[in-house]
């Protein structure tokens, strides 16, 4: 589907409940052809992640609301509305929210590793990719 125009309005987009969080899929590794992943994701308080690493591709995460820790590994980023962070190939890193919760957007480059979560329970679980 790549080369196409792509467009996903409010409300749409595929759902993927990942237990402690829901990921909205904008823009899959399928639609760009591999070149990226565009999601939105949505939770509580907490932790939302386990350390993992992703030794294949690069993270960017774009916090729309609320508070968040990224542990990237030995540094803790604050990163709160309107903050970009960068996790590079191969760091180990982990993600909590603050009070309240939030919402942020990730790009995923490559494409395609949220193939991973939207076809296996136990997805949120994963430690590297």
């Amino acid at each position: 589907m790549s080369g196409q125009t792509h467009k996903v309005a409010p409300g749409e987009g595929r759902i993927v409940n990942l237990g402690v969080i829901q990921m909205r899929v904008l823009a899959s590794g399928e639609a760009t052809g591999r070149a990226f992943t565009l999601a939105e994701f949505t939770g509580g308080a907490g932790p939302w992640t386990v350390p993992h690493i992703h030794r294949g591709m690069e993270e960017s995460f774009f916090v729309l609301d609320g508070e968040f820790t990224f542990g990237i590994g030995d540094h803790q980023v604050l990163a709160g509305p309107g903050s970009y962070v960068l996790v590079p190939r191969g760091a180990r890193h982990t993600i909590t929210a603050g009070t309240g919760g939030g919402r942020f957007l990730t790009l995923m480059v490559p494409g395609g590793l949220e193939e991973m979560c939207s076809c296996s329970p136990t997805a949120g679980n994963a430690t590297s990719s």
